[in-house]
């Protein structure tokens, strides 16, 4: 089957001056790189990876790597959420390795992923993070085009991710179930007709026992959404949120993100996203 064969290259390295830089970049068709934007405030490069095309259609094989060099620091994100288009046969792939070195600092933030009816697609995530380097990686994910009742329509969906430092696996979850399967997993939770989910994970320079900032984010379990977090082995942990819309679940990883801020200055970067 005839697909996109895209991969994408970026390599961030701290200057003398300080700045963050593109040291590296390389991408193919569906991968389009916006200007990168210095962000002198919270002292972080923002790149937005852009799709030219519709989205991701049967037969795409996309490769992402993503290197920051020791004390750089920058934020991946993209503009408009990720589509993954109904497929009559095959799948589509997406395989995303990031590496963090000691002192780098890495947040990669996309808007949701949303699969459409009749869909399959698999995605790997792979992170190495040297000792002492640190990230913050969202996942949203979407039922379907909710406004064309498309919801839970999907065929196949797999999310595998792996995160590592200093070659110690820290986590390994795999997320792989139909549109149906989740479906009846989200009316069980009281969440119907719709529901809209995220998973962050936050992974700092050094362990930090139990900060003041778990409790303050777990308190946004309430008003119909869920929230938890859960510490990862060693370090690090994960922040997981379920909410009944896309705009409840925008503004609670927006709330979460503002809580982490002052913790992690990094995340002070202004996404630019209107």
């Amino acid at each position: 089957m005839i697909g996109f064969a895209g991969h994408l290259r970026l390599v961030a390295a701290r200057q003398t001056d300080g700045r963050t830089v593109l040291a590296r970049q390389g991408f193919r068709a569906p991968f389009h790189l916006s200007k990168p934007y210095w962000d002198g405030d919270s002292g972080t490069l923002l790149v937005q990876v852009v799709n030219p095309t519709a989205g991701i259609l049967a037969g795409d094989h996309l490769d992402s790597n993503i290197d920051v060099a020791e004390d750089a620091a920058m934020l991946v994100t993209t503009p408009s959420a990720s589509r993954v288009f109904t497929m009559i046969e095959g799948r589509a792939e997406f395989a995303q390795q990031f590496r963090v070195a000691r002192g780098a600092w890495l947040e990669v933030s996309p808007e949701p992923l949303v699969p459409h009816r009749g869909s399959r697609f698999r995605q790997t995530t792979t992170v190495d993070l040297a000792e002492g380097g640190s990230m913050f990686l969202v996942d949203q994910l979407l039922p379907g085009r909710i406004g064309h009742g498309e919801a839970w329509g999907w065929s196949e969906l797999v999310l595998d991710v792996t995160v590592r430092v200093a070659g110690e696996p820290i986590l390994r979850e795999r997320f792989a179930h139909s549109g149906e399967e989740l479906h009846r997993l989200a009316e069980f939770a009281g969440f119907s007709p719709v529901a809209c989910f995220a998973t962050a994970i936050l992974v700092p320079p050094a362990p930090d026992g139990d900060p003041a900032w778990c409790r303050e984010v777990a308190a946004q379990h309430a008003d119909g959404v869920w929230v938890g977090v859960s510490a990862l082995r060693r370090i690090g942990w994960t922040i997981r949120v379920v909410a009944p819309d896309t705009v409840r679940l925008r503004a609670t990883l927006a709330t979460i993100r503002r809580i982490l801020a002052p913790h992690f200055p990094r995340l002070g970067c202004n996404p630019r996203k209107l």
